[in-house]
Parts: structure tokens; sequence; C-alpha cells
């Protein structure tokens, strides 16, 4: 696995985990997914993403969105 699916895999799973604890848990978890899609957008413009940085830094191996 490279270092932009991790991080798109990462997304994913933080977006569906959070929906799932909004509808079974409190609705307030939904706060969760609108950060990941918030962090995804500023990602996009920027080119700067906490998470790649994490992945890269646990071993990753680099992909060709974010270097």
């Amino acid at each position: 696995m490279n270092l932009d699916r991790a991080v798109l895999s990462f997304a994913g799973l933080i977006v569906l985990l959070s929906a799932t604890l909004a509808v079974t848990v409190n609705q307030w978890w939904i706060a969760l997914t609108l950060f990941a899609g918030l962090n995804m957008l500023q990602a996009s413009i920027t080119g700067f993403c906490p998470a790649a940085k994490i992945f890269k830094a646990l071993g990753v191996r680099p992909g060709t969105a974010f270097r």
C-alpha cells in the first residue's frame, strides 16, 4: 500500500466510523465527519495532509499525491 491509498483509506474509515457512531451512539459524532471532510478539502487546496505526514513517518512508501 502506498501513501495515497493509506490516506484515502484512513479518511474513508473515519467518515464511515463517525457516521455509524452518530447514528448509533450520539449525534455529535457527526462533528468528526465534518472535521474529516474539512481536512480533505484543505489538503486538496494546500497539498498539506497531517495524516500523510504520520503515515510517512511510519514508513509507508510514497505515492504521487502527498510528497
